[in-house]
């Protein structure tokens, strides 16, 4: 056997520690916050949730329970981190694992400008020797998994040679699972919007990059638009990451539980949901939150149904305004009501 068959077969054997099959909704900047994340755990128990990216920076300078804070009832919820120091990332890894966080992810997906004036992000497909030191100081800081989200490369970059590069080193590394945004990541010339739509997707390079470690998780994300697409994909790999499609979408997290887990029990009725969302927004709103923080999440909810416009405008307009409180969607849900009866 050739030395590199060899060491891939070894590194594969060093098996992940997380198994599929896994849903989860992805990390998103200015979205997936906890009131966000809250909401999303009442359509489903079992989804992996995930944290915007927090940089190690904010972690060691910023007010933590601001960055950090998350309710229990998110579990599993996982944190994604930002940068490119082993030590800070071990560091922050440490404070995230204290804060209970189920799992520390590596960010080396987001080609903003922001993670490209930091060299990371998206930067570090180009020095996966760095990106596995980080593995390996994060894994050697804490006890829970430490996994990595990255893109099939990027700029020129070759995608069959560079994401086997990172591949390779992060697995050697002891990473517990590879989440994989099947297109590239161009750093000049595309926006981060641009980033998420222009560049094609591949998902036979990550079926490829499965086949060839059959024993280390590895999940995808990118363009999965609904549940059908995410089962196809499971089929072959071990998790789906869904993103704008569940944040806009978010009606569609409550058939997971069956569709994904198996678990017998009926899916989330949206209705049931709003019901069940409001002593937690009554506790925030008591503390001095506004509204809207809680009902910008909520407004894809009624996506596609009858009256589901009059629920966006209500909630949209009336969210903001100061003082405002449950009636608001009190007021949403008679106009739904209405239209349905209508």
């Amino acid at each position: 056997m050739q030395r590199s068959q060899r060491n891939n077969r070894e590194n594969s054997e060093k098996s992940s520690n997380i198994k599929g099959p896994i849903f989860a909704v992805a990390p998103m900047l200015d979205w997936t916050d906890r009131n966000c994340r809250l909401f999303h755990r009442q359509l489903s128990a079992r989804a992996l949730l995930y944290t915007e990216m927090v940089t190690t920076a904010a972690i060691r300078f910023g007010d933590r329970d601001k960055l950090l804070g998350f309710s229990h009832e998110e579990h599993p919820v996982a944190l994604q981190l930002g940068g490119a120091d082993p030590a800070e990332l071990a560091f922050a890894a440490k404070v995230g694992e204290d804060w209970g966080y189920d799992e520390i992810n590596l960010n080396v997906g987001c080609p903003s400008d922001r993670v490209q004036s930091g060299r990371f992000g998206a930067c570090l497909m180009l020095e996966p020797a760095l990106v596995a030191e980080c593995v390996a100081a994060m894994r050697a800081a804490v006890s829970v998994p430490v996994t990595v989200k990255c893109r099939i490369g990027v700029d020129e970059q070759d995608p069959e040679e560079a994401l086997d590069k990172l591949a390779d080193a992060v697995i050697a590394a002891g990473v517990s699972a590879l989440w994989v945004h099947a297109r590239k990541a161009w750093l000049k010339g595309l926006s981060p919007k641009e980033n998420r739509d222009i560049p094609p997707l591949d998902y036979d390079r990550v079926r490829r990059l499965k086949a060839r470690y059959p024993n280390v998780f590895i999940g995808i994300n990118g363009g999965i638009n609904d549940l059908d697409a995410a089962l196809d994909l499971l089929k072959t790999l071990d998790g789906v990451m869904l993103g704008r499609a569940a944040y806009q979408e978010p009606a569609l997290l409550g058939s997971v539980d069956r569709l994904v887990y198996g678990v017998a029990t009926e899916d989330a009725d949206p209705y049931a949901v709003v019901e069940r969302m409001r002593p937690y927004i009554a506790a925030y709103l008591a503390a001095g939150g506004r509204l809207s923080a809680f009902t910008r999440h909520m407004l894809g909810l009624y996506h596609k149904v009858p009256g589901a416009r009059a629920w966006r405008r209500i909630l949209t307009e009336g969210g903001v305004k100061e003082g405002a409180g449950l009636e608001v969607i009190d007021a949403a849900l008679d106009a739904l009501q209405r239209r349905k009866a209508a």
